[in-house]
């Protein structure tokens, strides 16, 4: 069976511990792709949102 498992943060980082902590429990030879998106609002002159986001993909 194949699975989705959906990251998302305001920061890199979290992102990247985030995803790590999951990848850190599969085995290497599950882990099928990864996509990764950012994306930025702009609320208003001063302030600017980013949304970082990620997909593994991999087999149960």
């Amino acid at each position: 069976m194949i699975k989705v498992k959906l990251f998302d943060q305001e920061h890199e980082k979290d992102l990247e511990l985030e995803m790590n902590r999951f990848l850190e429990r599969m085995e290497e030879k599950k882990l099928m792709d990864i996509k990764y998106n950012v994306a930025a609002v702009r609320e208003d002159e001063d302030e600017q949102i980013y949304c970082f986001s990620a997909m593994i993909i991999y087999r149960a």
